[in-house]
């Protein structure tokens, strides 16, 4: 079977990239199966830079495709990265307290429907052992205090480097990172929280959207970075609510969406469709 390959590349934006990178391919005997392009340029804030995901089949070696691909990707002044297609992407979860994000995505990993390699969860509570061992997943229980944060920072990271991971997912982690790890995890992290930021901040807020009326809750997955849930979104959704529901309804509405627009995210992530674009993503469905 000739090998499948994922692509993806930005770069100024300019006359003759995608005839430079079909033409590369085709000299090669690649077989383009899928491909999307979108040049940022178009408003007063964008940032003129050219984007692109093609995924083809080619029967040269990985490692023989990058080397060739670095001379191309010079004359453009490219940022891009080549990987094998179908390659399960190896992954991290870090937990507190609530474990709907975390169940959500160990049975979607389970069922096939995400590309992930679970390697470890991290957790600064107990609650989610045998969660994590009834699909044999290494558990690794990591408490934090303002004392310990930073040697319980270095001991996360050494399991995230240690075991590979191109993916960590805050799946309700309820502790914020410091700005080294965000930094060494820039790109790779992915954050999960309730819509309402930053309306409703600190403890219990569904308890305050409640008692303010609201007619939508909903979740915003985006990656990680030292501005606290300031980072590039990539995926958002809601849901509507009436003025009938209780507290209980809404978080239990909120869990839901919480757990769908993780998936969302670490779905296209894990599938290399996510291109950061400063502030912003570019999302190749």
């Amino acid at each position: 079977m000739i090998p499948t390959y994922i692509l993806t590349l930005s770069c100024p934006d300019r006359p003759g990239i995608v005839h430079a990178v079909s033409g590369f391919l085709f000299q090669r005997s690649g077989n383009i199966l899928d491909a999307a392009q979108y040049a940022d340029d178009k408003d007063e804030d964008a940032t003129g830079l050219f984007f692109m995901r093609v995924a083809f089949a080619c029967d040269m070696s990985l490692q023989t495709l990058r080397q060739e691909l670095g001379q191309l990707g010079q004359g453009f002044e490219m940022r891009w990265s080549l990987h094998a297609a179908g390659q399960a992407m190896r992954t991290v979860i870090l937990v507190s307290k609530e474990g709907h994000c975390l169940n959500d995505l160990l049975f979607r990993w389970k069922s096939g429907l995400l590309g992930l390699d679970v390697r470890a969860i991290i957790s600064n509570h107990r609650d989610f052992y045998q969660l994590a061992a009834s699909y044999n997943v290494p558990f690794h229980h990591i408490p934090v205090t303002a004392a310990t944060k930073a040697a319980a920072e270095a001991r996360q990271y050494e399991i995230i480097s240690g075991e590979g991971a191109e993916l960590v997912v805050l799946a309700r982690y309820m502790q914020i990172l410091s700005d080294d790890l965000c930094r060494k995890l820039s790109g790779q992290a992915i954050n999960i929280h309730h819509s309402f930021l930053p309306s409703f901040k600190g403890a219990r807020p569904y308890h305050q959207a409640h008692a303010r009326g609201v007619k939508l809750i909903g979740a915003t997955a985006h990656y990680v970075t030292s501005d606290l849930d300031e980072g590039p979104i990539i995926e958002q959704d809601v849901t509507r609510v009436e003025h009938s529901r209780t507290v209980e309804d809404l978080t239990a509405l909120g869990r839901d969406t919480e757990s769908l627009v993780v998936a969302r995210a670490v779905k296209w992530h894990s599938e290399r469709r996510v291109l950061l674009n400063g502030h912003k993503t570019v999302i190749f469905k």
